[in-house]
């Protein structure tokens, strides 16, 4: 007899109660069940029968009960509880129903079909084949797991399992397997439903009870029991996985064909070319294209990552089952993310046949709360009306000290998961180092204001559910020299490259071992440009080196500080892990705006500076500097990286000294803005179009003095130009009367347009955040000596009590508020898991 081997993975399964009225089951005094076929008892006669013949001997009694055996037929699988099977697919005319039969076929332990229906498909002559080819022939085409006739069986025979949608039923009924379930249907089946095909449970429908064999799905060994994993049809992840074999991500691949050409999938296992999905944010890309790799927030669709390896582990041999769910759950998510997503919704859409449902749906819940708990769906600006996590999850009360970025989110995430959360701001308005100025007639940030890339960025998100459209930036970036030149493109390419080429063989020397001596990063830029010059024999002209020196202002723009006290070891450290891709773009509205919303409806204390955290008892104390207290169960730190190494928090006890070296390995880099409001936009004519043109410094001592000019009304109504202040040029502007501030870049504007008179601007602010005392600082960088690690010693909670976020805790993507965000929702998952 041909078989279907066991598939080896996963296992789900309910144990087969002993069901059926009399009739049915060979219980004592009832009546055996019948394949239909009669069993004639050979008795041996002899010549002189002995008295009492109606009486047979014991040993024919013997031979009775062992034909009576042979109407029975117990499943081969090992460890199957079904000591009764009956065949679910009752295709054959010799179908054994619940009879005998040479061998019963296990899919799960409530699950079997016997020999005769295995034949009638199986078989070439029989009428089934033909079925099951055609199967066969769309499943080689489309899958890459064997065409078994079990897989058959699963995917085409088996009934599908719903739920009743009343609030006060919830059970499991059985559809006859000739109707398919939809998730229409789904989300509104009631016990009893009338329409034809589907069982009629009686009058009382709720009230009739649901089959033993659904209590038991949820048993730990019913998984292991489950032959097949399972793979569902109709998923909301199949337009975004359409380069991938269906069944490789949880997906049946007896469903609708892909627009993917089989022959390129069969290549390579596919493209890295993004579906396009209708009315989905182009920034939406959570799941890696085959062929892929390097993209921040994104997962493979055909393994499990380490942190959900981690959180379940039951699905490490065969992750089919948890893939199908989680891909499922995060392709909802992003096709709607204005919503809360919750177990129901995503419910609807496991379209799969057999027990197997019930357990889907039992585990969708777990994943989802892992899923939400970790930030990763059912974040970013939602308003949520009851907890999104259970009550295990929940920390009786937090306190978060600081309103920015990282504080904001880690209060909306624990306040929505169900904690209570209160927020201490120091100063008088919540942003922290974002803070939006629109008296210039257009919102200019003072502090943050553009995307570095937006693919998977949560700051997309959060523009997408409030209907806010980003700027792109353009690439474009002329070069104007001090005299009104445009610098020819082909020498600002040529010293481009030069730069990046310096930057490369600094990346080679770090790669030394041998190397154990950090040095600055500018000591070594210019070690390694005389290196260059030496052995090549080349001379950089006057203006290629104002050019480069114009490449260094932006490095120092990006790290925040001189090149002298940076890193160049661990300079850009966070490159080593995937970051965000795809467009930057320019938040014309400003950050605030997101803020303000992640704020609504949290208890917000402003005016509150906290000047003592006291953690030596079994709650927190926290004190501000006007003598309130407050305890709590946690307390979450989001103060900028300046106030940790000016000791502006006491803690007792005090932190570790691990920490403490952390704190002081990292620097605190400083940029100043400017930002001026003109009559008319007397720079069109000259950009063309462009967002942004670059300042070629006269001298290496002018460096970081208005190197860039953004135009903040990319759509040319309003004429406000901003530009920043970079390097050494910082101290130099920090000591300068605001007046004189201006009269410089001035004098720079008008020296960029020599051509044309340049009007003196309407009104203008200047940043000073090097003496904001709350913050004391821009963004964070490595100092020479130090490593990105500390950005993850900086992250590390004391005691469980204690917890740190802010950009100086992202060792992934610090410097920015995006990466501010995500540390937030890090901890707020942190909290929740203890």
């Amino acid at each position: 007899m041909l078989s279907d081997a066991d598939y080896p993975g996963s296992a789900s399964g309910a144990r087969r109660a002993k069901r059926r009225s009399s009739g049915e089951s060979p219980g004592d005094g009832q009546t055996l069940r019948s394949s239909g076929r009669q069993t004639t008892v050979r008795v041996k006669r002899t010549n002189n029968p002995p008295p009492g013949q109606s009486k047979r001997k014991a040993t024919d009694t013997e031979e009775e009960d062992d034909q009576s055996e042979k109407k029975y037929r117990k499943c081969e699988k090992a460890g199957c509880s079904a000591t009764y099977p009956v065949c679910f697919a009752s295709a054959s005319e010799r179908c054994a129903k619940n009879g005998y039969t040479s061998r019963w076929y296990h899919l799960s332990c409530g699950e079997h079909f016997c020999n005769e229906c295995f034949d009638h498909y199986y078989r070439s002559h029989k009428d089934g084949y033909e079925t099951f080819a055609v199967w066969k022939k769309v499943w080689t085409s489309n899958g890459k797991s064997e065409p078994s006739l079990k897989a058959f069986m699963a995917d085409q025979q088996l009934p599908f399992w719903v739920q009743c949608t009343k609030p006060d039923c919830g059970k499991w009924r059985q559809l006859t397997k000739e109707i398919q379930l939809t998730a229409s249907l789904a989300a509104t089946y009631r016990c009893g439903m009338k329409f034809s095909n589907i069982k009629n449970e009686g009058p009382d429908q709720c009230s009739q009870p649901e089959d033993l064999r659904v209590a038991e799905v949820s048993d730990s060994w019913w998984h292991s029991m489950l032959i097949l994993p399972p793979l569902f049809k109709e998923s909301p992840a199949s337009p975004f996985l359409a380069a991938y074999y269906p069944d490789c991500v949880g997906m049946s691949p007896s469903g609708p064909p892909s627009s993917v050409s089989l022959t390129e999938l069969r290549a390579d296992h596919c493209r890295a070319v993004q579906p396009q999905i209708p009315g989905l944010c182009p920034y939406f890309q959570p799941f890696y294209q085959p062929n892929e790799c390097g993209k921040a927030l994104c997962v493979r669709p055909d393994m499990m990552e380490l942190d959900e390896l981690y959180e379940f582990p039951e699905f490490s041999r065969d992750p089919t089952m948890y893939l199908a769910l989680r891909n499922l759950i995060l392709a909802s998510w992003h096709k709607n993310c204005k919503e809360v997503l919750t177990s129901q919704k995503c419910a609807q859409h496991i379209i799969v046949r057999g027990l197997v449902r019930v357990r889907c749906v039992q585990e969708m819940e777990r994943v989802l709360s892992f899923m939400t708990r970790k930030g990763l769906i059912n974040t970013g600006l939602l308003a949520v009306k009851r907890p999104l996590l259970p009550e295990r999850y929940r920390s009786k009360n937090v306190i978060v000290i600081g309103a920015g970025a990282s504080g904001l989110a880690a209060a909306r995430q624990l306040q929505n998961f169900g904690t209570q959360v209160v927020v201490l701001e120091a100063r008088e308005r919540i942003g922290g180092r974002v803070w939006d100025d629109d008296a210039l007639g257009v919102t200019v940030g003072r502090g943050a204001q553009i995307v570095n890339g937006c693919v998977n960025n949560p700051i997309a998100l959060m523009c997408e559910q409030m209907d806010i459209r980003m700027h792109k930036l353009g690439e474009r970036c002329d070069l104007f020299q001090e005299g009104g030149q445009v610098t020819d493109p082909a020498i600002d390419k040529r010293m481009d490259f030069h730069f990046n080429a310096i930057l490369d063989v600094v990346s080679e020397w770090r790669k030394d071992k041998s190397q154990n001596q950090d040095t600055p990063l500018g000591e070594k830029v210019q070690e390694v440009k005389k290196n260059f010059l030496q052995e090549s024999g080349m001379q950089f002209s006057e203006l290629e080196e104002k050019v480069l020196q114009f490449h260094l202002s932006n490095l120092e723009f990006a790290c925040g500080s001189t090149l002298d006290q940076v890193s160049a070891r661990s300079w850009d450290h966070n490159e080593f892990f995937a970051q965000f891709s795809g467009d930057h773009t320019l938040l014309t509205k400003g950050y605030s705006v997101l803020l303000q919303k992640l704020a609504e409806g949290l208890d917000i204390r402003t005016d509150c500076p906290v000047q003592a955290i006291d953690y030596s008892g079994d709650h927190v104390k926290v004190t501000s500097s006007n003598g309130s207290q407050w305890m709590t169960q946690k307390v979450l730190v989001t103060v900028p990286l300046t106030l940790l190494q000016k000791n502006m928090i006491q803690f007792n006890p005090p932190l570790p000294e691990r920490k403490l070296k952390a704190i002081h390995s990292l620097g605190a880099g400083i940029i100043e803005k400017i930002a001026l409001q003109f009559p008319y936009r007397f720079w069109d004519s000259k950009i063309q179009g462009a967002d942004y043109f670059g300042h070629i410094p006269p001298s290496p001592d002018k460096r970081g003095m208005f190197s860039v000019f953004y135009d903040m009304d990319p759509q040319g109504k309003q004429a406000v130009l901003m530009s920043v202040v970079t390097g050494d040029a910082v101290p130099a502007v920090c000591d300068m009367e605001e007046k004189e501030v201006v009269d410089k870049c001035m004098k720079v504007l008008r020296e960029l347009f020599k051509e044309q008179e340049v009007p003196d601007p309407l009104h203008f602010f200047i940043t000073h955040w090097s003496k904001d005392v709350w913050s004391q600082m821009s963004y964070s960088f490595v100092k020479t000596g130090g490593s990105g690690e500390a950005y993850d010693i900086l992250a590390e909670d004391v005691q469980g009590k204690v917890f740190f976020a802010g950009e100086a805790t992202n060792r992934h993507f610090p410097q920015t508020v995006t990466g501010a965000y995500l540390s937030g929702v890090r901890e707020a998952s942190k909290m929740a898991a203890m």
